[in-house]
């Protein structure tokens, strides 16, 4: 709940939500929690290694709000609830409160069905390993892997991280990094651009119901075209004073929040490809972001579905995405490993360097998946979170 509310030094709002960890309290620590995959990594995410808290922007829903939100942990061995400062807002509404709550939980997977996963992880480590080298193999990796706010963000990174295996190994995530980057930037601009005009806004949100919707051609919306003549600019006005990010704690000039579906269906693909440095990933995204938009790919009903990870509903699941457009095995068992299957480890170029470094074992493509199943089927179900 709500606990303080406070004024900034230059005068604006921000809010103390408190967050209780419950059954994930004992030895809960957020740097662990964030920074397991490189997902973390990506824009709008930040951790600050030196105070040891994360930001992000964050949409709240019923009614949309966006605000920063900085979440630390008190510096005491028995703290059992985690700080999120709000930034933006004087107060919380309840739906607004239940949306920013459920948004962390899912980020840092404090669930007790996540919690219970991790539990059985560290379980089979200490029986493989015993407790004093199970002690130091969990030093840096508690088991639990972070993850974005939504279901959507997860698919669009794991989209970003196909192909983009330059070598050298800085260089193989530099380009996810560097799209991911460009996404927020996009929907800042995307943002400004409606909060300026409301033209902007009737280009972006259509009147048509979203099942009349799905009849018609989805067109490039004039917002877009906008974007697109002031992307061929010298220089780009990245003025923030209307949004007021100073009040933020962190330096978001320029950078918005993780584009929505809503925002990217109505772009123009070439665009899109161009503004973000996308190249063919940009169709996969607009056909998923249009898909959501249209009713035609449901993701609220796979997060239920997910609950009980079964082998089962795995499959379930990982039938229905691949029929989606560009999510082919990598792309799958990365978002499945998000919605919390660890059975199955993403295997690509990345993998085959990691097993000839790590286990000295040489393997190709063709035999990578079956070499990394056997090396870590010890670990089973959690062969993920070993590797």
């Amino acid at each position: 709940m709500a606990k303080e509310q406070e004024e900034n030094g230059n005068g604006s709002s921000s809010l103390l939500v408190e967050l209780p960890l419950r059954e994930a309290a004992e030895g809960f620590e957020l740097e662990k929690a964030i920074c397991s995959h490189g997902l973390f990594m990506l824009a709008p995410n930040h951790w600050d290694p030196i105070s040891r808290s994360f930001s992000r922007p964050l949409r709240l829903t019923s009614p949309p709000l966006t605000v920063t939100v900085r979440i630390s942990q008190p510096p005491t061995s028995s703290s059992s609830t985690l700080y999120l400062r709000v930034y933006g807002a004087s107060s919380l509404s309840p739906p607004h409160r239940h949306s920013l709550l459920n948004q962390v939980s899912r980020m840092l997977r404090l669930s007790e069905s996540e919690e219970n996963k991790v539990r059985e992880f560290r379980s089979i480590v200490e029986a493989l390993h015993g407790e004093e080298e199970a002690t130091e193999y969990l030093r840096s990796f508690s088991g639990r892997v972070f993850r974005s706010p939504t279901l959507f963000e997860d698919m669009v990174k794991c989209i970003i991280l196909c192909n983009c295996q330059a070598p050298p190994t800085f260089y193989r995530f530099s380009r996810t990094l560097s799209m991911a980057k460009a996404l927020c930037e996009l929907q800042f601009e995307i943002q400004h651009q409606i909060s300026s005009s409301k033209a902007a806004e009737d280009d972006f949100i259509p009147k048509t119901p979203a099942g009349k919707e799905s009849k018609r051609k989805l067109r490039v919306s004039k917002v877009s075209m906008r974007l697109e003549s002031k992307f061929t600019e010298s220089k780009v006005d990245n003025s923030v004073s209307d949004l007021q990010l100073s009040q933020e704690p962190l330096d978001f000039v320029g950078m918005g929040s993780f584009p929505s579906p809503e925002e990217l269906a109505n772009l123009d693909e070439s665009f899109l490809a161009k503004r973000c440095n996308l190249g063919y990933r940009a169709s996969r995204i607009l056909k998923l972001a249009q898909g959501v938009v249209q009713g035609n790919i449901q993701l609220t009903q796979p997060e239920e579905d997910c609950k009980e990870t079964s082998f089962s509903s795995y499959d379930k699941l990982s039938q229905r995405l691949r029929q989606i457009d560009g999510f082919g095995p990598f792309t799958c068992a990365n978002v499945l490993m998000c919605m919390g299957f660890y059975h199955v480890i993403p295997a690509d170029s990345e993998t085959i360097r990691h097993l000839k470094q790590v286990h000295s074992k040489s393997c190709t493509v063709q035999t990578v998946g079956r070499d990394v199943e056997l090396i870590y089927a010890k670990y089973a179900p959690f062969q993920f979170l070993a590797y």
